[in-house]
C-alpha cells in the first residue's frame, strides 16, 4: 500500500512539474532588454558588377524586409518595438543580396521551380554599452515557388514567403539562444 501511494505522489510531482520546456526566450540578456528599433534597411545589392548580373532588382524590397521584421518583433511580443531613442537595442540592416534560381525544368527544358533567397547583413546594437551584441555578415531567408500546377504561386507572393521567413529566422536570432 504504501509502494502504492509512493508511486502516485511520484506521478503528481512528475505531472505538476512538467518536463520544462518552454517557448519563452532562454537568453538571459533578454530580461534586461524591453524595447527594440528596427532601423530601415538599405539596399546594398550590387546590380552592376559581373557577379551582380545575377542579383535581380525588386523596387523597395528593402522597405518590405523593414516592414516584416517590425511586424514579426510586434507579433513575437518579447521586445516592444520603440522609436529609435526610447529603445534598449538596435537592429541595423542592409539587404545584400536577392537571388531567383532555377530549381527544376521540364523535358522541354522550360523551369518548372525557383528558388527565390533574400540575403541581408545585420547588426545588433546594445545602446547603453554602444556595442555590438552579435552581428551577421550573412543571414538569409528563401522559399521555393512553382510555375504552373497546383502548387503554382506568383513571384511576388514567393517573395513576401521569402521576407517572411528571414523576418522569422531575424526574430528567432535576436531573442532566442537556442
Amino acid at each position: 500500500m504504501k509502494r502504492a501511494y509512493f508511486f502516485a505522489i511520484l506521478a503528481c510531482i512528475a505531472c505538476v512539474s512538467g518536463c520544462g520546456y518552454t517557448t519563452r526566450s532562454i537568453s538571459p540578456n533578454i530580461a534586461v532588454f524591453k524595447t527594440i528599433y528596427v532601423q530601415p534597411f538599405k539596399n546594398s545589392v550590387d546590380y552592376s558588377s559581373e557577379r551582380g548580373s545575377k542579383n535581380l532588382y525588386i523596387p523597395m524590397m528593402e522597405v518590405k524586409v523593414s516592414n516584416a521584421v517590425i511586424n514579426r518583433f510586434v507579433h513575437d511580443g518579447v521586445l516592444k518595438v520603440a522609436k529609435g531613442h526610447e529603445a534598449d537595442l538596435v537592429l541595423k540592416g542592409e539587404l545584400i543580396n536577392y537571388r531567383r534560381d532555377e530549381l527544376r525544368r521540364d523535358d522541354d527544358d522550360n523551369v518548372q521551380e525557383y528558388r527565390i533567397t533574400v540575403t541581408v547583413s545585420l547588426v545588433l546594437w546594445d545602446v547603453a554599452k554602444e556595442e555590438p551584441m552579435w552581428t551577421e555578415s550573412s543571414f538569409s531567408g528563401d522559399t521555393t515557388y512553382f510555375l504552373a500546377g497546383p502548387a503554382a504561386r506568383s513571384e511576388s507572393a514567393a517573395i513576401d514567403d521569402a521576407v517572411n521567413d528571414l523576418a522569422q529566422r531575424i526574430i528567432e536570432r535576436t531573442v532566442e539562444d537556442w
